[in-house]
C-alpha cells in the first residue's frame, strides 16, 4: 500500500469542509491518511478515538458526504479519485470487495452507490448512511466514467491520468466582493480593485464618487467596476486634467 496521500483543494478549500469543527476536519485528514489504496477504512471508530474525535465528527462527515458508511462498519472516502492517483507498481487492491461491488464512479471520479438517485453528485453533497440491504447490487465490474480511475476489483487500472479539477465542466464560485467608499456601498472584488489601481491613479477619488451618487440617486449597477470604468470613458478630453488643476488651485489658497 503507497505510504503517501494527497489532498484535493477542489474540497478541503470549499466553504462547506471548512465550515466544520476542527476535529471534524481533523478526524477527516487522519481516516483518509490511513485508508487503503482504494480508499476504505475498516477501523473508522478506532482512528475516530485515537484522534481525541467524538461520535459526532464522525456523523458530520457523513451527513456532509465526505464519507460513505456500511452495514458492516467500514466506511470509503467519498472523494478518494479527486484527492489521490497512485501508480500501478505500488497499487494494492482493497480488501474490502464486498463494498467496492456496491459502487461506481461519477464523471468527476466520485464515489457513489450504483443505483441509487439518492446520492447527488457535485462537491459535496448530502449522503445519508449506507446499507446493503437498501441497495440492489449488480455483479459485475464496477462501472467506471470516461475520465476517473475506478476499475473492477479483479482488474485495478492504475496507468489513466486523474480528472482535472480546474477544467470547463467544474463551476466556480464568483470572488468576493467588499464595500468601498465613504457610504461602504461600492462593491469591489480584489482582482477589480487592483485593476482599478493600476488602470486609474486618482482610483480613490473615482471610487468615493460613484458611491456620493449611489447615496444620493440611490441608482443600482450590476457592476460598479464597470459603472467606474464606463465614466471614464464618456470624460471628455481633457476634464480629468481641468479638475486636478482646480483642486490644486484650491490648495494653494488655503
Amino acid at each position: 500500500m503507497a505510504e503517501r496521500r494527497m489532498f484535493s483543494k477542489t474540497v478541503i478549500d470549499s466553504d462547506t469542509f471548512l465550515d466544520m469543527p476542527p476535529t471534524t476536519q481533523n478526524l477527516y485528514f487522519h481516516l483518509s491518511m490511513r485508508a487503503d489504496d482504494d480508499g476504505f477504512v475498516n477501523n473508522p471508530k478506532k482512528i475516530q478515538r485515537m484522534v481525541g474525535a467524538n461520535e459526532d465528527d464522525l456523523k458530520l462527515l457523513l451527513a456532509k458526504g465526505y464519507i460513505i458508511a456500511f452495514e458492516s462498519g467500514i466506511i470509503v472516502i467519498r472523494h478518494w479519485r479527486l484527492h489521490n492517483y497512485i501508480r500501478k507498481d505500488r497499487y494494492k487492491e482493497t480488501a474490502c470487495r464486498d463494498e467496492m461491488q456496491l459502487l461506481h464512479a461519477t464523471e468527476t471520479g466520485e464515489y457513489e452507490l450504483k443505483n441509487d438517485d439518492r446520492l447527488p453528485t457535485g462537491i459535496p453533497s448530502d449522503i445519508p448512511t449506507v446499507y446493503q440491504m437498501d441497495t440492489q447490487v449488480r455483479l459485475g465490474k464496477v462501472s467506471i466514467g470516461k475520465d476517473n480511475i475506478l476499475c473492477a476489483p479483479d482488474e485495478p487500472v492504475r496507468n489513466q491520468k486523474p480528472p482535472k479539477e480546474d477544467k470547463t465542466g467544474s463551476k466556480k464560485s464568483k470572488p468576493s466582493k467588499h464595500k468601498y467608499g465613504e457610504y461602504e456601498n461600492v462593491l469591489l472584488s480584489d482582482g477589480e480593485l487592483d485593476k482599478l489601481k493600476n488602470r486609474f491613479p486618482d482610483y480613490l477619488e473615482r471610487i468615493e464618487r460613484l458611491s456620493g451618487y449611489i447615496a444620493s440617486k440611490g441608482t443600482k449597477y450590476k457592476s460598479h467596476y464597470a459603472t467606474i470604468c464606463n465614466w471614464a470613458k464618456n470624460e471628455k478630453p481633457g476634464a480629468r486634467v481641468k479638475i486636478n488643476q482646480a483642486m490644486t488651485d484650491l490648495d494653494h489658497l488655503f
